[in-house]
């Protein structure tokens, strides 16, 4: 079993910066890739960015390319996630997710068993 804990979040101005952090304990071994998604009230719960939890190779939202950096430190067991110029639209639960094998689509919640408790982001504007 492998357990995801999130922490970073707050409140920012827009173009302003924060730094996530996903925190992973257990079977760590295991992890395959993590990844970040965000659900803003009252919409579905969206993918952000993906990181390969080896070979490091990284995939990200259309939405959010150019402004976040997803990354790891296998040392730590912690994956991380910069958003930068952030948007006021960037408001939302933010959460990480596990996989421990390949999946069809990294992009699907659905296809992700292992989640973080998640943590609240707002900008303002």
């Amino acid at each position: 079993q492998v357990q995801l804990v999130e922490s970073g979040g707050g409140l920012v101005q827009a173009g302003g910066s924060l730094r996530l952090s996903c925190a992973a304990s257990g079977r760590t071994f295991s992890i395959y890739a993590v990844s970040w998604f965000r659900q803003a009230p009252g919409k579905e719960r969206e993918f952000v960015a993906s990181i390969s939890w080896r070979g490091g190779n990284t995939y990200y939202a259309d939405s959010v390319k150019g402004r976040y950096t997803i990354s790891r430190d296998i040392a730590k067991d912690t994956v991380y996630l910069q958003m930068n110029n952030m948007k006021p639209e960037d408001t939302a639960d933010y959460y990480c997710a596990a996989v421990v094998i390949p999946v069809m689509n990294c992009l699907d919640p659905a296809q992700y068993d292992t989640w973080g408790q998640g943590t609240q982001v707002t900008v303002s504007s």
